[in-house]
């Protein structure tokens, strides 16, 4: 089984202690050799200015190929493009273009008047400027907005006919959630290559609060295997699952891994290096 192509996703750091942990997961995941790594973009745009100082330190200073989130929350169509702009300027050439999510305390995503109404409009948009490669999302299990999973596969589709070369999954816990999608975007005339999400479990409280946020499935087994190791075999039994649904993955024909990292790099490194993954070369301090 040979090693697979990996990439990572982080978010921007809103205070020092976060600006660390961030520097020390970049450091220490960079010399895995990632094809790219992504910066994710704050709920109704909240990070906005964050993610643009993230994505253009972690290109300038870890040499990353760096993927910026964009999204398309409470912000104008000149505004947004505005920042398209600017992340040409700075020399990125990578855009994970989303819908997002819905501002704080609003119920659901409302389109800002002058701004764009969905992900495909926004990659569209970016197509037709040139000069990205355009990555969106992908929902295994319906997305909280839609009404089944067909929906996602409808949209998913749209999206690569807008201008997106390749999708990144929402996490899930089985293989079999990602072949059932896979299969069905095959069957659908979709090319472009999906690359799943894998999310190494930190705290099994908060993973299922993210779980319920996005539409991801928690089965019984997940809550069943938690509740036996209880907190002090917590991290084991996240490592082994987080292994083992990757290793089921790459045997089902799956070349390329996106790990939700949270900032943190130690799960993800041994996962990594338990799949073949290792450093290429060091990182410059």
């Amino acid at each position: 089984m040979s090693a697979p192509a990996v990439s990572f996703e982080f978010f921007p750091p809103k205070t020092l202690d976060q600006s660390f942990r961030l520097w020390e997961t970049a450091r220490a995941l960079a010399p895995l050799g990632p094809d790219f790594v992504s910066v994710t973009y704050g709920a109704g745009g909240t990070t906005r200015q964050l993610t643009h100082e993230a994505v253009t330190a972690l290109a300038g200073h870890y040499g990353l190929n760096v993927a910026a989130h964009l999204t398309c929350v409470d912000a104008t169509r000149d505004e947004t493009m505005a920042i398209v702009e600017a992340y040409a300027d700075a020399g990125v050439t990578e855009i994970v273009a989303l819908r997002g999510d819905a501002p704080q305390g609003a119920d659901r995503f409302e389109a800002h008047p002058q701004g764009f109404a969905s992900s495909v409009e926004l990659i569209a948009a970016i197509a037709a400027r040139g000069g990205f490669t355009i990555r969106c999302g992908a929902y295994p299990e319906p997305h909280p907005d839609s009404p089944d999973g067909h929906a996602d596969v409808t949209w998913l589709k749209r999206k690569v006919d807008a201008g997106a070369s390749g999708a990144i999954t929402q996490f899930f816990f089985d293989a079999d959630t990602f072949f059932r999608f896979r299969d069905a975007c095959a069957a659908a005339g979709i090319t472009a290559p999906i690359r799943p999400g894998i999310l190494p479990i930190q705290g099994w409280a908060g993973a299922k609060r993210f779980a319920a946020r996005c539409g991801t499935s928690v089965p019984g087994w997940a809550e069943a295997a938690f509740a036996a190791a209880g907190p002090q075999g917590e991290r084991a039994l996240a490592r082994d699952l987080a292994i083992t649904l990757c290793q089921d993955l790459i045997a089902g024909g799956v070349d390329g891994l996106h790990f939700y990292t949270l900032n943190r790099p130690e799960l993800t490194a041994e996962v990594c290096a338990a799949l073949g993954v290792t450093a290429r070369e060091a990182v410059a301090a």
